[in-house]
């Protein structure tokens, strides 16, 4: 039953030895003179990982694969969409982008691109923080995951052992999910839609 619960995780735990194993001197650790640095916290609460470079990171938070980090990418791994930062000032969020692409958008096209950013860490620029939590930027069930589950369960853990209030709503969520699912499967299987015709075309 746990086991659908993990399939993130380990694929972040495979990772120091995959696409975070190309160090080299630009590698950074956790450490007490590093643990000011957003984008090492963000590592270590995020993705749990304390040992990486800035090639890695970059390509960790490319979520296109283009090579470059868009407005969206940035507003995304500062976890300005997320649930959290619901109740963050717009204007708040449009800042965080705008200085971002001031430190490190060397040709002012818009995008953070991996040249871009490497220079820029090489430099000693580093993502600012601007008190805004460690970026959420993960779906429901990695941020179930990484920040609860990993930290109270385990492989071994019982579905009737899930009762904290974190699980709880988790599972409520997915309830939630199923039942919507299942409405729509069943509105979907119908040659016809009642609710989709206007009251006064409807015949009884």
């Amino acid at each position: 039953m746990c086991h659908r619960y993990l399939s993130t995780t380990l694929l972040f735990a495979l990772l120091p030895s995959t696409l975070l194993a190309h160090s080299g001197h630009d590698q950074v650790t956790l450490s007490p003179e590093t643990e000011s640095d957003w984008a090492t916290r963000h590592m270590a609460e995020e993705h749990h990982i304390s040992n990486f470079d800035p090639g890695a990171f970059f390509t960790l938070h490319d979520f296109d694969s283009s090579l470059s980090w868009s407005a969206d990418e940035i507003r995304r791994l500062y976890g300005l969409d997320d649930e959290s930062t619901k109740n963050v000032d717009e204007g708040k969020k449009v800042e965080v982008v705008r200085k971002t692409l001031e430190t490190f958008d060397r040709d002012d096209d818009g995008l953070v691109e991996r040249d871009e950013w490497l220079q820029g860490w090489r430099a000693g620029k580093r993502l600012e923080d601007f008190g805004l939590g460690p970026g959420h930027h993960g779906d429901d069930e990695y941020e179930y995951e990484i920040h609860h589950f990993e930290k109270f369960h385990d492989e071994n853990t019982r579905e009737e052992d899930l009762t904290h209030p974190e699980d709880i709503e988790h599972f409520r969520k997915h309830d939630e999910m199923e039942a919507a699912a299942e409405r729509q499967e069943k509105l979907d299987s119908m040659p016809i839609v009642e609710q989709n015709i206007p009251q006064k075309f409807r015949r009884y």
